[in-house]
């Protein structure tokens, strides 16, 4: 019986491992994925889930502190000018899609803060609505696989602070 209850499991990312270690219960997911342009995309069954709960994992680049990270709903987009003044910076603009591998370590669709946080310290910002939804899915570093976590929890995890991200609709 164990043999084949272990055998449905998802192996565990380095992600995962690093929530087991913070000791932050998750729940593993996977999503299928399929080739849009360049990168790799979920698909997202709208019908089982809301992607107001999926965040994306976005990185941008200020003068002053570097790579900054801010972490929104799948559903929303990033206002750069409110992420430039959360991090302290005049400015910020994406990290271009051909320089993510060699900013983050994660290909587009990979990006998870946990990893980014655990590998290279960058500032994480999350939107507040992270905070008021309370649970949040994530990537957990590998494309089509994410967690869902408490999202108080992974921010203090990754030293990260909620912040108003969100462009106005």
């Amino acid at each position: 019986m164990s043999k084949k209850k272990k055998g449905r499991q998802l192996h565990k990312t380095l992600v995962e491992q690093i929530l087991d270690k913070a000791k932050i219960s998750y729940e593993q997911l996977a999503f299928a994925t399929h080739e849009a342009g360049d990168v790799q995309e979920m698909e997202v069954d709208e019908t089982k889930l809301d992607q107001h709960t999926i965040y994306k994992t976005l990185v941008a680049e200020g003068k002053t502190t570097g790579p900054v990270v801010g972490v929104i709903p799948l559903d929303n987009h990033l206002d750069l000018k409110k992420l430039a003044k959360a991090s302290g910076n005049k400015k910020v603009n994406m990290v271009p899609l051909k320089e993510l591998v060699k900013t983050t370590g994660y290909e587009h669709g990979a990006n998870t803060p946990v990893g980014i946080w655990e590998k290279l310290k960058y500032p994480i910002y999350f939107d507040n609505t992270a905070k008021e939804q309370g649970t949040i899915i994530v990537s957990s570093g590998q494309i089509g696989r994410s967690v869902k976590v408490n999202a108080e929890a992974v921010c203090q995890l990754v030293h990260g602070e909620f912040v108003d991200l969100l462009e106005a609709e």
